[in-house]
């Protein structure tokens, strides 16, 4: 297959488009770092560690059910139409989140949010999967963490944007009487809504995925889409091989496949991977940016110019990832950030131990970043689009995104309880050994996928 010509300018804006999903998954997931100041301040929550740990982590339990009815959608619906429905989601939370007067209303929207986000997650990377050619899987899976982080950097920048700036030594009621702390705030969540109509717009022009619509019997759709991507010729091998490995029932795929014993060591590696990227720590970096900066000595409004800085460098070092991931491997790639992550949060731990601020501290939140962004961000989402065989594939995606968020829940919701019981230095050394142990059992249980078709990748598991 090396000598197709692919349609890139096709297969690039069916990619770009479906993973719209990341952007928004991304602008939602971090927008609420910036107005965080604000809002809990507006809410009166400021001295509540559970409360704000509840209202930073309450999108992630909507994560929780998007990301565990995914599986139950995408097989009976496809890919596309639940994206669809995720995009709606997205309108509505937040507009909702913007418009919220009180506490409980401002939850549920989120928790609506969440459910977007739940889908998306599950949905955008493993719909461009199944779309994309053998050898540019990896950097066009990696399309959809680069939305990710460009709706990272986005919610940074537009966060930066509206807040009006913050004089030093400002109290709490003033802040909470300025326009940042009445009116700023809000808009942080209503300009999410324009690329949100956008998505939910152009998702109805996307074809269903192929392998989906052979799942389905309808022959003729997918050989029209697949011809779309190589010609005829790429396109009679693709539906070959994608045969070759469904069944030819087609009845309803349930749970309990999950717990066959060619299928189990399969799903277990998808759940601990999704679990690591989370349990590695670097996304309380973009969540509690407010509690690490001003422990580094910074105030608001350096906090939120230093956001955009993290982000920016998320950004650069996405590309970095989308360069090397068809190149370097998957797992050399995986390595690399659990390792460096588990240097660098020891470094940082001690940081924070010794009393250091300023520079020092933003110089390494950086690097981690840098890391996390080229290795463990992006190449997890490609692992678990790859790995999970044709038949069942939506659901043990949908089952390793739901153990993603469960993560990503406990995460966000122990962080401020552990900074208040270990402080900074103590929690940052906890990332370090879980960071330790992600190192082993990559470098135990992860094969190499670079290069294989989903097919191939399917046949050499189920040996």
């Amino acid at each position: 297959m090396s000598n197709i010509k692919y349609n890139l300018p096709y297969l690039l804006a069916l990619a770009f488009t479906s993973a719209m999903g990341g952007l928004l998954f991304g602008y939602d997931w971090v927008v609420i770092g910036g107005a965080k100041p604000f809002y809990e301040l507006f809410f009166d929550i400021n001295h509540s560690p559970k409360l704000q740990g509840w209202a930073m982590s309450s999108a992630l339990v909507g994560c929780i059910l998007g990301a565990v009815t995914s599986g139950t959608f995408s097989d009976k619906y496809g890919r596309k139409i639940p994206m669809i429905w995720a995009a709606a989601l997205f309108i509505i939370s937040a507009f909702g989140s913007g418009y919220a007067n009180d506490f409980y209303w401002f939850i549920i929207f989120r928790l609506i949010g969440g459910v977007g986000i739940g889908l998306a997650s599950t949905l955008s990377p493993m719909y461009i999967a199944e779309l994309a050619p053998a050898e540019l899987r990896g950097r066009f899976v990696a399309i959809n963490q680069l939305t990710i982080v460009i709706g990272i950097l986005a919610a940074q920048i537009i966060n930066f944007l509206i807040a009006e700036p913050v004089p030093l030594g400002i109290s709490n009621q003033e802040l909470a009487a300025s326009w940042n702390g009445t009116i700023g705030w809000r808009w942080m969540f209503w300009a999410e809504m324009v690329p949100a109509i956008a998505f939910f717009v152009l998702m109805f022009v996307v074809p269903k995925s192929p392998r989906f619509l052979l799942k389905i019997g309808d022959l003729k759709a997918a050989s029209r889409v697949l011809t779309k991507v190589g010609g005829e010729a790429y396109a009679l091998q693709e539906v070959k091989n994608i045969k070759s490995t469904l069944q030819e029932n087609n009845d309803r795929v349930h749970f309990k496949e999950l717990n066959e014993p060619k299928i189990k060591p399969i799903v277990f590696l998808g759940v601990v991977l999704a679990i690591f990227q989370q349990w590695c720590g670097i996304n309380v970096i973009f969540n509690y940016a407010e509690e690490i900066f001003s422990s580094a000595g910074y105030s608001v409004g350096d906090m939120l110019f230093n956001i955009v800085i993290t982000g920016s460098v998320n950004l650069v070092f996405t590309l970095v990832a989308m360069k090397t991931v068809d190149k370097w491997g998957r797992k050399k790639l995986m390595l690399f950030g659990s390792g460096g992550l588990s240097i660098i949060y020891f470094v940082l731990g001690l940081s924070y131990f010794q009393g250091w601020t300023g520079l020092p501290i933003l110089i390494l939140v950086v690097v981690s970043i840098a890391t996390y962004a080229m290795s463990l961000a992006p190449i997890t989402w490609v692992v678990l689009s790859e790995i999970f065989p044709n038949r069942v594939r939506g659901l043990a995606m949908s089952l390793a995104t739901f153990s993603l968020w469960v993560a990503s829940f406990t995460l966000a919701f122990s962080f401020p309880i552990l900074n208040s019981e270990l402080g900074a230095y103590g929690t940052f050394w906890v990332y370090c050994v879980i960071s330790i142990m992600g190192f082993v059992f990559i470098k135990m249980k992860l094969p190499e996928t670079k290069g294989k078709t989903l097919e191939d990748i399917e046949l050499e598991f189920l040996k």
